[in-house]
Order: structure tokens, then C-alpha cells, then sequence
């Protein structure tokens, strides 16, 4: 009789134990669950004999597709547009998609068909992106280490909108066209290189490209054999063309640096189908002279 009870009241036991465990778990999941913050999809329809646009507020950097019954690309010469199409015909379960932009804001959409859809354009504004309430995390791209690419946008608009120039002896001017070196910033471990172009005469200053390369100082007027070209991670105010009687800048961002003494910093402004080369040197005290730059204060941020 005693062990019958014995036995019993080890079950009971047991019985309890798990049920607090079950209880526990339970309650831990929902705390996860009400720390998760909720991405909203967009609702949008597509169809298989039209096209649907969506216009992103920055490039697009990344597109997942949810199902082989959609097919997407983004826009030539348009980084910051998207091209949305049914594959099949008539598709019935719905299916989703995700996009990644340039600035670190994640987007997922919702997809059904329909062969008539009332709205083939959708342009995703920041206004419209804010009045949504996400509270997501901006998303970290690699090059850019813990630094989120919203902002190092907003540092490099700060520094353009500032237009500071207090680097007096780095520019260069021939060819009607005078590059100019206007400041050198600093931010968690990146640099932000401000340069200008002035085209002062009447023919238009098409653009190839802008190389960093840090090369030895005897050599870098003549022939280069030497050299580690930087790459910018980010431009701000990408430039084609430079008209006539027009200035333009740029703020560039490169990973933080230094350089021997025996060693200079070029900046080479190639002009394409043309020899109008500009360059610019920089020595390594330049860079050690580099400014800090701070995020602009908000309302949020002084309350």
C-alpha cells in the first residue's frame, strides 16, 4: 500500500514538473515572440502581360523571389527601379518577394495575380516608409563594418551640404577644368575624401572614372610601376558630366589608412574620349589632418 502511494505521488510530481517546464516555455516563446519586431509586406499585383515598376528611394542592392511564377531585374541606367512580371499565366497561390537597398532598409512584398491589376507603379517613398511605423534595424553590409549604410549617407550629405573648403594646397587646374581637394573627414574608421570640379570653359567634362592609388613619391609624375589602388565604398553625388560653366562635387568613402612618408595618395580624374587628365596628391600628414564629422543632431536626439 505504501509503495502503491509512494508511486503515486512520484507521478504527481513528475506531472507538475513538466507541466511548469511546458509553462515556462511557453512564456519564454512569447517573450520572444513580442521582442520580435513585425517587417509589414506591401500587397501588390502583377501580371503576365504588363509590367509592374516599383521605384525604391535608394539602388538596389539585393532581390529573392519567392516562387520561379515571378521573374524581376532591375532598370538599365536606373539602379533604384525594379521590373516585376508574371512567368505563368494565371498563377493561384500567392507568393512574395524581398529587397534590399542601398541604404540598409529591408522590403518584403506579398504577391498575387491578376490579369487586369488596377495599379501597375508603386513608388516607395520615405514618407510612405515611415507613416508604415517599421522599427527594423537598418541591414550592415560587409564593406562597411558596424557602420549602417543610413549613416554614412547622412555624413556624407552633411559634409556636402556644409560645402566646408579648409584644404587650401591640393588642387590642380589646366584644360579649363581646376579639381580641387576641399576636405578630408574622419568617421569610425572611414575617411571621406570632398572633392569638386569646376569646368570653367564652354566644352562639357565627361567623366570615365576616379582611381585612389597610393604610389611612391619619385614616381608619381612619371611612369607608375608601383602601386595599391583604394577603392571607395561609397560615392555621394555621382558624377557623369561636368557642362560647361557648371561646378560639381563628390564626397567619397574610403577605409581608413595611412601612408610612408615616402609615399603620396592620387587622385586621378579621367575624362572619357578625352586627355584632359586631372590629379591630385596627398601626403600622409594630410590625412592624420583629417576632421572628425558627427552625425547631425535631430529633435529626437536633443529631447
Amino acid at each position: 500500500m505504501k509503495t502503491a502511494v509512494k508511486n503515486t505521488l512520484m507521478i504527481l510530481i513528475l506531472m507538475l514538473g513538466c507541466t511548469s517546464i511546458t509553462h515556462g516555455q511557453n512564456a519564454l516563446c512569447l517573450s520572444h515572440k513580442e521582442n520580435l519586431s513585425v517587417i509589414e509586406p506591401y500587397d501588390i499585383e502583377v501580371t503576365f502581360d504588363k509590367t509592374t515598376h516599383l521605384l525604391f528611394p535608394s539602388g538596389i542592392r539585393y532581390v529573392d523571389l519567392g516562387s520561379t511564377n515571378l521573374v524581376a531585374s532591375k532598370a538599365e541606367d536606373a539602379g533604384n527601379v525594379l521590373r516585376v512580371k508574371a512567368s505563368v499565366r494565371d498563377f493561384e497561390e500567392e507568393t512574395n518577394f524581398s529587397v534590399i537597398t542601398e541604404d540598409g532598409t529591408f522590403y518584403s512584398f506579398n504577391v498575387s495575380y491578376n490579369s487586369c491589376p488596377r495599379v501597375t507603379n508603386y513608388s516607395l517613398t520615405k514618407t510612405v516608409i515611415s507613416d508604415r511605423g517599421w522599427s527594423s534595424k537598418p541591414i550592415l553590409f560587409k564593406e562597411l563594418g558596424t557602420n549602417s549604410p543610413i549613416m554614412v549617407d547622412e555624413l556624407m550629405e552633411e559634409i556636402y551640404k556644409q560645402d566646408k573648403h579648409f584644404i587650401k594646397q591640393i588642387g590642380t587646374k589646366k584644360f579649363g577644368i581646376e579639381f580641387l581637394l576641399k576636405g578630408i573627414y574622419i568617421n569610425d574608421d572611414k575617411f571621406y575624401f570632398h572633392t569638386q570640379i569646376r569646368n570653367s570653359s564652354f566644352v562639357s567634362f565627361p567623366i570615365d572614372f576616379v582611381n585612389f592609388k597610393v604610389v611612391d613619391k619619385k614616381k608619381a609624375k612619371r611612369t607608375v610601376v608601383q602601386e595599391v589602388t583604394k577603392y571607395p565604398i561609397r560615392v555621394y553625388g555621382a558624377i557623369d558630366e561636368v557642362e560647361g560653366k557648371t561646378v560639381s562635387r563628390n564626397v567619397f568613402v574610403l577605409d581608413q589608412f595611412t601612408i610612408a612618408d615616402d609615399k603620396v595618395l592620387r587622385i586621378e580624374l579621367h575624362e572619357k574620349n578625352g586627355s584632359r587628365l586631372q590629379v591630385l596628391e596627398i601626403k600622409n600628414s594630410h590625412l592624420l589632418k583629417s576632421k572628425l564629422v558627427k552625425k547631425p543632431h535631430t529633435e529626437e536626439d536633443l529631447q
